[in-house]
């Protein structure tokens, strides 16, 4: 039986945020680490998270945490690069990753269950959560994409991937708007924490 796998995204440099800020106080830990505790509390079978500048503060801060790690030296091209990074070190027997981003901590374990549910139901190949008509995260990529994904256009993003197989996206509507928010500035955060 092959996995289901995490890909976290945490190699942005925040430059918006002005102090890395995947490491700022979120409920009892850290951005990063209300992340990665949903996904662990999810019927997720592993995590990779993919890391970029200023790795070792953030690996230290989750070092403790049952998760794996790849990094990404090429994070200035975007976070398409990050999620090509997190994907090529999946094993071969991995069956889909969904893609998580870092400074999402609003996306509660149920969230990842419902849209693991619908892949396993419904059989299509790329599940995407919505919420009042807008698409979020995390978005399921079955492995047989692995190849597509690996030669998307880093400017187009992961988006373009739902382009090219439209026949085989699902959207599953959830009731949970955390699916939309993530922090990119002090605003964000404020409001986040709040």
């Amino acid at each position: 039986m092959g996995s289901n796998w995490a890909v976290i995204l945490a190699a942005g440099s925040s430059r918006r945020m002005g102090s890395q800020k995947l490491l700022l106080p979120f409920g009892q830990s850290t951005i990063i680490e209300t992340v990665i505790e949903n996904v662990l509390n999810s019927s997720i079978d592993h995590v990779m998270v993919v890391l970029g500048p200023n790795h070792e503060k953030i690996q230290q801060t989750i070092g403790q945490k049952p998760v794996q790690f790849c990094h990404n030296k090429r994070h200035e091209q975007g976070m398409l690069s990050s999620v090509i990074c997190g994907i090529r070190a999946l094993p071969p027997d991995a069956v889909t990753a969904l893609i998580f981003l870092g400074d999402q901590p609003g996306i509660p374990p149920a969230v990842t269950n419902t849209v693991i549910e619908a892949y396993n139901e419904e059989l299509y190949g790329i599940v995407i959560p919505v919420h009042n008509y807008h698409r979020g995260h995390p978005l399921l990529v079955d492995m047989k994409y692995r190849k597509e994904v690996e030669s998307l256009d880093l400017e187009e993003g992961l988006r373009s991937l739902r382009h090219h197989f439209p026949e085989d996206v699902l959207e599953v509507e959830v009731d949970e708007p955390g699916i939309l928010v993530d922090i990119d500035t002090r605003e964000d955060y404020e409001n986040a924490t709040n």
